[in-house]
């Protein structure tokens, strides 16, 4: 049964799905900025999308969603620009810095079209193709690693948009060790430093869903998806 949402004219929502790490950057990013929302959970993603997303995201169909004015924004890194330029009297996800900027931009772009692949890949493939994804995803987070450095942040000593983009897909950590046989911790100690890190502040822990879970939730995508 669809869900009638009325939206008010300075009301903010987000339509998202609670395995979605993109919908989670978004839910992070206005709890950082302590900007009130209404969560709106897509129930059946997979097999027959609501009305209400259908019709704010008629191109991609995909969540997350922001609704502001009643007006849709979309695809996750354009919201969170769009969060920081309505939204930036406090806390500024993007850094005010040009090159910082464009170096954030490149980071969350490497990850979001080469290690989020890899994840997918180390779930739903078997053999050599797993194996090579999993090096592959090693190599990569060792490439993040590097990047991050000695700093308890990726923006330093500010929790920053590569950190609010990047740190959803933690959550899916246990479920890529599980399948692939090894440990994230052991290939990548400081990273996993800064996911610890990451989950001491509110904003994160409150919104990243139960590992255990997903790794759930995966086993039954694979069952629907008739992956063996």
């Amino acid at each position: 049964m669809s869900k009638t949402i009325v939206l008010g004219e300075e009301e903010v929502v987000i339509i998202g799905f609670w395995t979605s790490p993109y919908a989670m950057r978004v839910q992070i990013a206005l709890e950082e900025k302590g900007v009130p929302y209404q969560y709106v959970e897509e129930e059946n993603l997979f097999h027959n999308k609501s009305p209400l997303l259908l019709q704010m995201n008629p191109v991609h169909k995909k969540v997350p969603v922001l609704i502001h004015n009643g007006n849709p924004v979309c695809e996750s890194l354009i919201i969170l620009q769009y969060l920081d330029d309505v939204w930036n009297q406090k806390y500024t996800l993007f850094s005010h810095d040009s090159y910082e900027r464009a170096k954030a931009r490149f980071w969350v772009n490497f990850f979001d079209n080469k290690i989020a692949d890899c994840g997918r890949r180390m779930w739903a493939s078997k053999g050599q193709d797993q194996e090579a994804a999993k090096e592959e995803f090693i190599e990569s987070l060792k490439l993040l690693e590097g990047e991050l450095g000695e700093s308890p942040y990726f923006g330093g000593e500010k929790f920053g948009v590569l950190d609010v983009a990047l740190i959803p897909f933690s959550c899916r950590f246990y479920t890529y060790e599980m399948f692939c046989k090894f440990k994230i911790e052991k290939e990548c100690p400081k990273l996993m430093e800064w996911v610890k890190r990451c989950n001491h502040r509110e904003s994160v822990s409150k919104i990243l869903p139960d590992p255990y879970k997903i790794y759930s939730f995966v086993l039954h995508f694979k069952k629907m998806l008739g992956i063996d």
